[in-house]
Formats: structure tokens, sequence, C-alpha cells
């Protein structure tokens, strides 16, 4: 296990810093997406594996996509509802609120990406088998039987 030293917490801090500008949360050195909805296989500089081999892996940053959106758009109804009480603009709200609900999880996608990886490193640091991709997988003839 790793001490929880000021290099780990450093380290950590860097993490989440490369990731909220979309970088290999581990190096920093090369970005983590190949498109917006793409994550790479592995950093193209240290070679770190982004989904550590883990079937499923982006369930994470799915669900932190989900509660950060959620979270987002009720702070920004319950403040304005708060701040323009007695009168809010119903209106108003569900002309911003509707958009902000379909465009948010769609523009903060990337990030939840690069940032569940930042937390997972976190928690679970870099292992040895972390910068080994797994072998091409064979195409077979039909559903999982012999061809």
């Amino acid at each position: 296990m790793e001490s929880s030293g000021p290099s780990h917490f450093s380290r950590i801090i860097r993490g989440f810093g490369y990731a909220l500008v979309l970088r290999c949360p581990r190096c920093g050195q090369a970005p983590a997406l190949s498109g917006w909805f793409t994550v790479r296989p592995s950093c193209p500089a240290c070679h770190f594996r982004f989904d550590r081999g883990d079937e499923g892996y982006f369930m994470g940053a799915g669900c932190l996509n989900l509660v950060v959106a959620e979270l987002l758009i009720a702070f920004g109804l319950l403040a304005t509802m708060v701040l323009t009480w007695p009168n809010p603009p119903w209106n108003g709200m569900l002309v911003v609120g509707i958009p902000l609900v379909i465009l948010f999880p769609i523009l903060f996608f990337p990030l939840s990406r690069t940032i569940w990886i930042a937390f997972d490193l976190a928690f679970r640091p870099f292992e040895v088998h972390d910068d080994e991709l797994p072998p091409p997988q064979e195409e077979t003839g039909g559903m999982g039987g012999s061809p």
C-alpha cells in the first residue's frame, strides 16, 4: 500500500487537474479521448490502460455524469426559487431548465470519463498490469457456439 504523505496527495490533485483538461490522469502528457464520446484504449505517452482491465469500468463515469447533472439542475432551480421568491419565474425556469437537462450530460460526458479515471487512480493506484492491453478478440461465427 502506498503512503498517504504529501506526495500521494499532490499526485491525486495533479491527476484531477489533468482530468479536468481531458488529459491522461496518470501522466498528463497526452489526451485521454480520441473523440467526444470515445476514450482511447490507453495513453499514447505512458501506456496506461484507461479501462484498467475491468468489464463495465466506465459505468461509474455514467453514474457520475448523471449525479452531477441532476445536482446541478436541482441546485440551479432551488437557487432560482429562493432568490425570486414569492414570484418565481416558472416559465423561465422551464425554458432554461429543459435544455440544460438535455445538454449538460452531453457536455459533461468527456469530463465524467476522465474524472472517473482520476478518481479510480486516487483509490486504486497504478499497478503493473495497468499498462497491458488485452489480446485482440477473435471473431466468432455465431451466437457463441463452435464454428
